[in-house]
């Protein structure tokens, strides 16, 4: 009997060091990539740290300037909010629908799931420039098809009433991989539950709205908050198409702080906004992950 002990805790010894060594080079790009950043950053943020990172310790003179001074800072959180507002909702109801009909026996499935894919893995610098051709007020697509039916369009991105809405609509067409995950998750849904369901001679409108939204909800929250967090973190198209204008109307919280930190030279106030920008994104994913009993419905 103390064999076997002695023989199964050299086991798990040897268990463990395998976990640790096998673990040992993401933890390392982890410890280097991640965490020592954020903690670097931080103290950043109380300090008046220029481009190369040296500076006095201020307190919290980069917070108050922030809140007090900066009406750029609350203009970019206002832009990023209304963003996050719009494109998060339609994100989730667009994909669900769309994962939803691929879910169903229809001819070309293959491709109309590739079709669907490819925007997101060819979304880049090339396709945002594409997008602000197609946008542009003098020659852009959308204007000469207006064009033959009377109708001027707008300057679209030149237009602070217009130009954050573009944006939206850029990325809404790049949502093949959430469209994919709730593919995923609504193809994981038994298909007893359908096969019951229809016994019972419910449609399949009643279907959708009794068995595939509540057994999709913990792949909706996983796509809310994963697109949550991303949208937050706006940047590449209002920073190459608008440069965050026009009259600051598509300025967002990420390209304040790049431009603060290699712009402007202020990496400590550049790592304050940073700061606000986690906390907002914590203070909301937070609220959400104490909700989701009330919403998230498991199969078990």
């Amino acid at each position: 009997m103390n064999k076997k002990k002695k023989s199964m805790s050299a086991i798990e010894k040897r268990n463990t060091r395998n976990f640790y060594f096998y673990i040992f080079p993401w933890l390392l790009f982890f410890i280097v990539l991640t965490v020592y950043p954020m903690i670097k950053s931080l103290t950043l943020s109380f300090t008046d740290s220029s481009f190369d990172g040296k500076g006095a310790f201020i307190g919290f003179e980069n917070f108050i300037y922030a809140f007090t001074q900066d009406t750029r800072f609350f203009q970019a959180f206002k832009n990023t909010i209304c963003y996050v507002l719009a494109y998060v909702p339609l994100s989730l109801v667009i994909s669900f629908l769309l994962g939803w009909l691929l879910s169903r026996h229809i001819k070309f499935l293959g491709l109309w799931r590739t079709i669907f894919y490819l925007p997101y893995i060819t979304s880049g610098v090339a396709v945002t420039i594409l997008w602000g051709w197609i946008f542009n007020g003098s020659y852009g697509l959308i204007n000469y098809v207006l064009s033959f039916f009377g109708i001027t369009g707008p300057n679209w991105l030149g237009d602070k009433h217009f130009a954050l809405a573009c944006i939206v609509v850029m990325n809404l067409w790049a949502l093949g991989n959430q469209i994919l995950i709730m593919l995923a998750g609504i193809q994981d849904i038994p298909a007893s539950y359908y096969e019951s369901a229809q016994i019972d001679g419910a449609s399949t409108w009643k279907q959708l709205i009794s068995i595939t939204i509540p057994l999709s909800t913990p792949t909706i929250y996983f796509n809310l908050v994963i697109g949550i967090i991303n949208a937050f973190q706006l940047f590449n198209q209002p920073y190459i198409l608008t440069q965050g204008g026009p009259v600051n109307s598509t300025v967002t919280v990420s390209m304040l702080v790049f431009q603060n930190a290699f712009e402007y030279g202020k990496m400590g106030y550049a790592s304050c906004i940073a700061w606000c920008l986690f906390v907002v994104i914590m203070i909301i994913t937070g609220v959400i992950q104490t909700t989701q009993h009330k919403w998230v419905f498991y199969d078990d």
